[in-house]
């Protein structure tokens, strides 16, 4: 059998081998030499913070005694949420992810503690610790796999957008495994993960995807923002409040995406119609300044998308206004006055247009 060793046991040999008693390493330590002596006697377990002290003192780095805490403290033994919590920050905060993996493999067979991993999980993604968040998020899911729970969605989420990146055939898998838990999702949440996955789709060029999504997005988008106004409820516009853009814009981004499909399949005067379906925007009854900065936005792309469309479906006489359009709201990107000139190309190539 293998023995484990032990921090108490790594102490107590590190004060023989400096020649400190207890009382001087306390002091060198700043912790009290009563709770010093519980340590090495094994009398008193110990904190992670009680033990980056104790780490210090030794001249060792942050982080050193982690294994050998869980080993000690974590596995086979009861869980401590009190305990585990603050591990599980410390791990977070100096990168120690297979740390966290086993300490979720050696709680995560009881559901009771899904609820406090994921509030864990929420919180470490609020600091911007994606991959040990990342970790929770699936060790949450892994354990409520089979439950039909709103809690399991989210978790689902998090993972997709977390892993979502450069990499599309990555992004690809997290779509599709995401994709059936988004009806799970509460029904304010839906919005964001359908244009998630919408954008992420665009990416891949999965149009029928993009359509799909799309249009979902739009039908809910649309019940809410007329309950919302309807009904005047102030419990449904505080549920409204936590999405990441105005409600309207649900509504408005879904009839883009569609422009976008039809615009890929060739199909320019139902991108035209789409365009100016969200182009119009005089139903909009919010008047905030986050709302006056998104319909900004709508109509500049509105204009812009209109040159085009007309000019690939061969309309050459509004290609002096797309240039002028091009010269006003590309001055500051250069990338983004390449993409522009793009269409002007194109549009010369299919219809034998003298390009200069």
């Amino acid at each position: 059998m293998k023995h484990t060793p032990t921090i108490r046991a790594e102490l107590d040999r590190y004060l023989q081998q400096e020649g400190l008693n207890i009382a001087q390493f306390g002091q060198i330590a700043g912790m009290n030499r009563g709770i010093i002596s519980a340590i090495v006697t094994g009398n008193k377990s110990m904190s992670v913070n009680q033990l980056d002290l104790i780490t210090e003192a030794m001249g060792l780095p942050e982080g050193h005694f982690y294994d050998l805490f869980m080993e000690n403290y974590i596995i086979d033994h009861p869980p401590n949420m009190r305990r585990i919590e603050p591990f599980l920050y410390r791990c977070a905060e100096l990168d120690k992810l297979g740390v966290i993996r086993r300490v979720v493999g050696a709680i995560m067979d009881n559901l009771l503690h899904s609820p406090k991993l994921f509030d864990i999980a929420e919180q470490l993604l609020a600091q911007g610790r994606h991959a040990a968040a990342l970790l929770l998020y699936e060790g949450v899911a892994e354990a409520e796999k089979y439950q039909h729970s709103e809690r399991l969605a989210v978790c689902q989420y998090r993972i997709f957008t977390i892993q979502v990146g450069d990499d599309q055939s990555r992004n690809l898998s997290a779509a599709t495994i995401f994709e059936v838990f988004v009806e799970r999702l509460d029904e304010i949440d839906q919005l964001d993960a359908l244009k998630d996955l919408a954008n992420v789709y665009r990416s891949l060029r999965k149009w029928d995807k993009v359509d799909e999504m799309a249009k979902k997005m739009r039908a809910k988008a649309e019940i809410h923002y007329t309950l919302k106004h309807q009904q005047n409820s102030r419990s449904h516009t505080e549920s409204t409040d936590k999405l990441s853009r105005p409600l309207f814009v649900y509504i408005c981004y879904a009839d883009l995406l569609c422009a976008s499909v039809c615009e890929a399949q060739g199909d320019y005067q139902r991108a035209l119609d789409y365009t100016y379906t969200y182009a119009n925007l005089d139903w909009v009854m919010e008047t905030d300044e986050d709302t006056r900065h998104w319909i900004s936005l709508f109509k500049s792309w509105a204009e812009g998308n209109t040159y085009v469309y007309k000019l690939l479906s061969g309309d050459i006489n509004v290609l002096h206004d797309y240039i002028e359009y091009i010269v006003a709201t590309s001055a500051t990107n250069e990338n983004e006055k390449i993409s522009k000139l793009l269409n002007v190309i194109i549009a010369a190539n299919q219809y034998s247009i003298d390009v200069d």
